[in-house]
């Protein structure tokens, strides 16, 4: 292996690695992606994703074998501008904007991205649910202003997708370091409960549900119901929910359901609304500063953030942040000391939680010249 190249093996955490190797500027190479299988190679969605860093930045190499099993990604310039991509229906639009939010920053241009496709499914994190948590999260680490913006324009649900969000973002020039430790105690919980092609009471059953759970914890409860019609429903029926508990420090704990695609077993209103809101105490008893979704994006603009001590608490660690911690390792050479901090003691409640400290790589976006 070469000092100045990474290499893997398998189809696992494809986005983390491909987009560690843009910022860091080390190319990667893949192999053996899915080699035993019957249908061997890299997915439609993973080639989509690699066309939308191909449109973000100038200059990126990207060879694939024959048989799609081996990738060498040699990243350039991040270059950001105006973007529009359609998204590959087999993963939500939420697939591709996580790894954007991730990069945006860092661009020449500040960025402006028109993702089309599906905009919520039971896979990957729903575009509202970015706009609820990813947004602020970004705004603690000095990433905000005008510019900063998730809009969802139409919706589009799994499988036929149809869906259309807008993503701006202003660049920096440098990440502020962040010393977030105390969560705060939950003051209110936000939600949307949306329907596309179906009936717009279904919305309306799902609020009632999730706040026949919710309204035994605390009074302050807002479910906006979000009934998009004609060009703007997408191409297949469905209904959801997304909830966004906050708390009186600012940090955004969120969870959601989506309705089972076509041709799947379906669930009633009732039931989406009353798991969701489980879902969501589950995520509340978990803790820390910020959600299960979004400790990787922290724990990237901690990494990337100016040399100085970043501290956050967390809640148990998902297995993708502990693998993402891997790859900034591999990729920034930064390692985080992780302390736990048993349930018992009075501040933190519920589940175990761990608090991560590192040192910023004191990242700067030097758009300009040539490394």
């Amino acid at each position: 292996m070469a000092s100045h190249g990474l290499t893997y093996e398998g189809c696992n955490f494809f986005r983390q690695r491909l987009v560690l190797s843009t910022l860091s500027g080390k190319r990667v190479k893949i192999r053996n992606i899915r080699s035993k299988d019957d249908n061997p190679g890299l997915r439609d969605f993973e080639a989509s994703f690699i066309r939308l860093l191909d449109k973000i930045t100038n200059g990126t190499r990207i060879e694939i074998n024959q048989t799609g099993t081996v990738l060498f990604y040699q990243p350039g310039l991040l270059y950001g501008g105006s973007v529009e991509h359609e998204c590959n229906t087999q993963r939500s639009v939420g697939y591709y904007l996580e790894a954007l939010i991730m990069l945006a920053p860092f661009m020449k241009n500040s960025l402006r991205a028109v993702l089309k496709g599906v905009t919520n499914d039971q896979k990957d994190p729903s575009v509202d649910l970015l706009k609820a948590t990813a947004v602020p999260l970004m705004k603690k680490f000095g990433i905000d202003g005008e510019g900063l913006e998730i809009k969802v324009v139409k919706r589009g649900m799994a499988p036929g997708g149809g869906g259309e969000v807008h993503f701006t973002c202003p660049v920096r020039r440098t990440i502020r370091p962040i010393q977030i430790s105390d969560p705060g105690k939950i003051k209110r919980i936000r939600g949307t409960a949306y329907s596309v092609r179906v009936s717009p009471q279904m919305a309306n059953r799902i609020v009632d549900s999730a706040r026949s759970i919710l309204n035994k914890f605390i009074p302050d409860i807002y479910i906006y119901t979000d009934h998009m019609k004609g060009a703007s429903s997408g191409k297949s029926p469905g209904f959801g929910l997304t909830l966004v508990a906050e708390t009186l420090n600012g940090t955004f704990l969120a969870a959601e359901m989506v309705s089972p695609p076509l041709g799947e077993q379906p669930m009633l209103p009732e039931d989406l609304g009353k798991t969701c809101a489980k879902l969501l105490l589950e995520e509340i008893y978990r803790g820390g500063c910020v959600d299960s979704t979004n400790q990787s994006l922290a724990l990237l603009y901690m990494t990337l953030g100016q040399q100085d001590v970043s501290k956050i608490l967390l809640g148990p660690l998902s297995p993708y942040t502990i693998e993402f911690l891997r790859h900034i390792r591999d990729f920034h050479q930064i390692m985080f000391k992780i302390e736990t901090q048993a349930p018992g003691e009075e501040e933190s409640k519920g589940g175990e939680k761990v608090l991560m400290t590192c040192v910023g790589a004191g990242y700067t976006n030097i758009s300009k010249t040539i490394k």
